[in-house]
């Protein structure tokens, strides 16, 4: 009987965990939030995963439970780790990733590298901060923020008057997130696989570039890292998955500062924007790994296969038409582009797709990946 991992989310990261599973013979099923989601090939139940009943429903089918995204309620989860089911990762990893402010306390006890940060629940609170850190700031709400949204750099307290409004609004309580204004050269991910019996293997350190706070581009390795670099990075994404017993993927985004330091900027707990370069340039791409890792498989090898790997978004997709039509230019143009669309209609600032491009030369990869993915512009 082959081995049933469930999906929680219908997504792209859904998707792409498709094609490696039928590869390895597993039963991957998916519940999709609507009909029609990327992740449809493999939608076995359509249903609100905020809805503990539907999801210990879809559960009963399956060995594994893993998830698209990191949205799920901590009471649904509870429920399903009460029910037996095999959740990975787990309820309390997952804490982390949902929440900022938990986040940021949970690397300080840590002891992980990170910006200053506080909990601030009014304007005289961040007003504090600011006139510690220099005049300026970044505020972000603790849930729900993700490409860039819930975030904002201030100067001033009032500018987030809106959000501390909400926060009253809600009468729960509450506070926003501030930190420190980085001062960085660049914006690094390291992934980490861990399986819930301890191996953990870490890929090469990866650069990526974000527009309007969304990832546009990732090369891998990083260039210019060092070993130095290289060593603290992957100690840093070992220690935060070993620290928060995470199973399966893990992302550790961080800043490289002009000063040489090295920060932890978010946490994703799946697989990531950033690692989307293992499918054409690593022995084991993340999409495999995440699925031997949450099945307690030995994890395969992270080494790259060639050099130098880019991996270039296609973000909106054409104004006029669709992308299908615009394969057959693009192959013509650029044979050695890997070209992975979503299944997802063209929309401004959408994620439908993205290519890969592997090679010996960093700016010749750089250059086909980035003309390839422009015949989608």
């Amino acid at each position: 009987m082959a081995l049933r991992v469930g999906v929680v989310g219908g997504g792209q990261l859904a998707r792409m965990m498709i094609a490696p599973a039928e590869e390895l013979g597993i039963d991957i099923r998916v519940l999709a939030e609507t009909e029609g989601m990327s992740a449809g090939l493999a939608a076995t139940a359509v249903g609100d995963y905020r809805d503990a009943e539907t999801v210990l429903r879809f559960a009963r089918e399956v060995d594994v439970l893993t998830f698209d995204h990191e949205h799920v309620p901590q009471d649904v989860l509870g429920a399903l780790v009460d029910a037996g089911v095999a959740v990975h990762p787990g309820p309390a990893p997952l804490a982390v990733a949902q929440d900022k402010l938990v986040m940021r306390a949970r690397m300080a006890e840590l002891g992980m590298p990170q910006p200053d940060w506080a909990a601030v629940s009014d304007a005289a609170q961040l007003q504090d901060f600011l006139d510690a850190h220099g005049g300026r700031a970044v505020v972000k709400t603790p849930r729900g923020g993700y490409d860039g949204k819930g975030v904002r750099v201030v100067s001033a307290a009032t500018e987030a008057d809106d959000w501390f409004a909400a926060l009253a609004e809600d009468a729960h309580g509450g506070a926003l997130l501030v930190e420190e204004l980085v001062d960085f050269t660049r914006e690094l991910a390291q992934q980490v696989a861990r399986r819930p019996s301890g191996e953990v293997r870490a890929y090469p350190l990866v650069a990526t570039t974000q527009r309007d706070g969304v990832c546009a581009e990732v090369i891998a390795p990083a260039p210019r890292a060092g070993d130095r670099l290289e060593r603290a990075a992957a100690a840093i994404g070992v220690a935060v998955a070993e620290g928060l017993g995470v199973t399966g993927m893990l992302a550790v985004e961080l800043f490289e500062t002009t000063d040489e330091r090295v920060l932890i900027n978010e946490l994703a707990m799946r697989p990531h924007n950033s690692g989307h370069w293992t499918q054409d340039g690593a022995v084991t791409s993340q999409f495999e790994q995440h699925l031997r890792a949450v099945l307690d498989l030995p994890l395969g090898s992270t080494d790259a296969t060639a050099p130098w790997t880019v991996m270039v978004n296609i973000l909106g997709g054409p104004a006029e038409g669709g992308l299908t039509e615009r394969f057959a230019p693009a192959m013509a143009a650029h044979p050695t582009a890997k070209i992975h669309t979503y299944g997802k209609d063209p929309r401004p600032g959408r994620k439908v797709g993205h290519v890969n491009v592997a090679g010996d030369d960093l700016d010749d990869v750089v250059y086909e990946g980035r003309a390839a993915a422009a015949f989608f512009d």
